[in-house]
């Protein structure tokens, strides 16, 4: 199997995976490999917070050209995995200097299978863009093509509980990535003080309970014809019983009331909200909560600040100073300048990105007294 994920998660993904108990698990650029039975299928997409599809590989070959690639794709047995009277999509990835335009590469794959089964059956699946009873995927890098099931469906980020958002707001995936990569594990207070649309707590509470990312969704495996669902009910059910309690506070803040609003409804359909502290507050009012705590916060890059984004920055490292010793504090930020004006020496750089934007997920550890 694949799962694909971020720049930067890929070791993160290879852990939980190894976590679930997949087997030959190795990392790559965006994605991770690993092998494992139908639990394990259904275990990644259940509980994985960094990957954003599960696939399962079925064809692998070369492509010269387009031609190439639709008769490869026709010769493939497509009534084992798609009902004649079924339906399908595709779609894909393609980073080539052959194929240059994933959607038409994605078009030629729907006619090659749909043109299969008008040669074997003399009727063909319909194709079903939004929840179609299989979801075909083709990944294509310079001529190597993989044909592969899609056994997430919609993309694993969808949680469920974000369907009011502000502009432009973390992706679910990501913020759970950030939150792993600082070791967080719900032990000690847990602060975002610029939490926007509230994804960063409600997915650090979703850590700290234990609580799959994908409790609240359905999958694309369960239109499978070769869907156990015994073996489905059972996997669900243990990990609603792995479920805990949440030990330590975890609090969101800020300034934009209109957010806070969105950030509360967030929470209160992924139904962890009476585990999180959410309040309009600016960052420079806070204070810190218990001690040895973590500050995990996306301010913003700039694109819509101007020149004051260096002035927030700087007066955002005074206030750690200030207030926060003790803390760990994490800054992701796609303006290398301006975490520059943080005025504190990180400890720690970890590269990615947020959409096409690069960006630094820096630590700064805040010692009581001197260092």
């Amino acid at each position: 199997m694949t799962a694909k994920t971020f720049f930067g998660l890929e070791e993160v993904l290879k852990q939980e995976l190894i976590n679930l108990g997949a087997s030959k698990v190795n990392a790559g650029r965006r994605v991770v490999t690993f092998e494992g039975d139908l639990e394990i299928l259904y275990k990644a997409n259940l509980y994985c917070r960094t990957a954003l599809k599960i696939l399962v590989p079925i064809k692998e070959f070369n492509a010269r050209n387009e031609a190439d690639l639709y008769e490869k794709v026709k010769k493939v047995n497509w009534a084992k995995y798609i009902d004649k009277d079924g339906t399908f999509a595709v779609d894909s990835t393609v980073w080539s200097d052959t194929f240059r335009h994933s959607k038409y590469v994605a078009l030629k794959t729907k006619d090659a299978i749909a043109d299969h089964f008008m040669e074997v059956f003399k009727r063909r699946p319909d194709v079903k863009i939004k929840n179609p009873d299989v979801q075909i995927h083709i990944h294509i890098s310079k001529n190597s093509c993989i044909l592969s099931l899609d056994s997430s469906g919609e993309a694993l980020n969808r949680r469920g509980y974000r369907s009011e958002q502000k502009a432009a707001p973390l992706n679910e995936v990501l913020a759970a990535g950030l939150i792993l990569l600082t070791g967080w594990k719900g032990d000690r207070p847990f602060l975002d003080p610029m939490c926007g649309s509230g994804t960063i707590i409600v997915e650090a509470a979703m850590i700290a309970s234990n609580t799959p990312p994908g409790l609240k969704r359905k999958f694309a495996f369960m239109n499978w014809s070769k869907y156990d669902r015994r073996l489905w009910n059972q996997v669900f059910r243990e990990a609603k019983r792995e479920i805990k309690e949440i030990e330590v506070p975890i609090v969101g803040s800020d300034i934009d009331r209109a957010s806070i609003e969105v950030a509360m409804a967030n929470a209160g359909r992924s139904e962890l909200d009476e585990d999180l502290r959410i309040s309009k507050q600016s960052f420079f009012d806070r204070k810190a909560i218990g001690e040895n705590g973590v500050i995990v916060c996306n301010p913003p890059y700039g694109e819509r600040i101007g020149k004051d984004i260096e002035e927030l920055y700087k007066k955002m490292g005074d206030k750690l100073k200030q207030d926060f010793s003790g803390y760990d504090a994490w800054i992701f930020s796609g303006n290398m300048g301006a975490l520059k004006h943080v005025g504190l020496r990180p400890s720690k750089k970890i590269e990615l990105y947020n959409g096409a934007i690069e960006c630094r997920l820096a630590k700064y550890e805040m010692y009581r007294g001197k260092k």
